[in-house]
């Protein structure tokens, strides 16, 4: 396993699950796309028969929080992750992938008996829809030294069957006040609710969500950003970032809040998985590196663009020097303002 710098301090330590993600790209002309009665988008095919597709990518070491460490790592930080795989070949691939992207992977755990977290996804177009299964591992949080102690954690996405982590998150946090916490929510940990998750959010120094997921957790009103923000801030959370899609995003200190665009792409998007985790974790290491909210908000919205022209949720990922380039080349309107 890699050990990423020895015993020099851990930048920010990635807590969260990892998987493997198997993307299945169907042909343009063998599904389609439909908005059904409640507002969802629904991608539909020819049931019961055998449809071609044009090509499987098997990609290693990703979910939020991997990507994550992977972003954090390319940025120049030293980045290492808790997570949990199982004692099989794709367990292996996936500590061999976070290790050759620089991310220290002392503390993944390897599960006994147990397989590692494997996902379909059925890309179509440049959007996919993820089938997704978590296993029930058995979460216990490592032990670390005092040279371990990482200067920040970042807490993503992780199964509904280590809610009970969260308590062990808590407690160490408690008794480690230094540790920055930046939080961005996946999709159990929404369904649990606040109050469950209460000690982590009133932890938290960074939450990051998209609008949708700002009303699910913090119950502002949608079209209102600045109850929004209000309803996020009250849970205990120092800064809040919220995503707006094509809007851009927004982000409140408690005193200012800010309005950002984003980058215009290069290109048409090629496929959009891990655009979100790109931009959460570069705000925050843009944060990290002793970056203000401004700053963090004109680097975050690059690398969320460049992430969208590769497949997976890790390649297109920038380092410092090709962030700054694209800085360079920005339009004139690219800036935070004021709201």
């Amino acid at each position: 396993m890699s050990d990423n710098g020895g015993l020099k301090q851990i930048d920010v330590l990635n807590v969260g699950d990892v998987v493997t993600d198997d993307f299945i790209k169907l042909l343009d002309n063998q599904a389609f796309t439909y908005t059904d009665e409640q507002g969802k988008r629904i991608l539909a095919m020819e049931f019961g028969t055998k449809l071609p597709f044009d090509h499987r990518e098997v990609i290693p070491g990703v979910g939020n929080a991997g990507n994550s460490s992977v972003s954090f790592a390319r940025l120049g930080l030293r980045s290492a992750f808790v997570t949990n795989v199982g004692d099989d070949k794709y367990g292996r691939e996936i500590i061999s992938s976070l290790g050759k992207n620089g991310v220290d992977t002392r503390f993944v755990r390897i599960n006994p008996g147990k397989i590692s977290n494997y996902h379909f996804v059925l890309w179509y177009k440049e959007e996919r829809t993820i089938l997704i299964k978590h296993e029930e591992y058995d979460y216990h949080w490592p032990h670390f030294r005092p040279n371990e102690v990482p200067k920040w954690m970042y807490f993503s996405s992780i199964s509904q069957h280590a809610i009970p982590y969260h308590d062990d998150v808590s407690d160490w946090l408690d008794e480690h006040p230094d540790v920055k916490l930046a939080f961005q929510p996946g999709t159990f940990q929404m369904e649990v609710g606040v109050e469950r998750l209460k000690r982590i959010y009133q932890r938290t120094e960074v939450l990051i969500l998209n609008r949708e997921e700002a009303v699910t957790v913090g119950g502002g009103n949608h079209g209102d950003m600045h109850d929004l923000i209000n309803h996020l801030h009250a849970l205990g959370p120092k800064i809040v970032v919220v995503t707006d899609g094509p809007a851009g995003a927004y982000a409140s200190n408690g005193q200012t809040r800010f309005k950002m665009p984003i980058y215009p792409d290069v290109a048409p998007p090629y496929e959009r998985t891990g655009a979100g985790d790109a931009f959460a974790s570069t705000f925050v290491a843009a944060l990290i590196k002793g970056n203000t909210i401004e700053g963090a908000l004109q680097w975050a919205p690059i690398n969320a663009m460049a992430k969208v022209q590769k497949v997976g949720g890790q390649a297109g990922l920038l380092n410092e020097h090709e962030l700054e380039e694209y800085l360079k080349k920005a339009p004139e309107w690219y800036h935070t303002e004021s709201f």
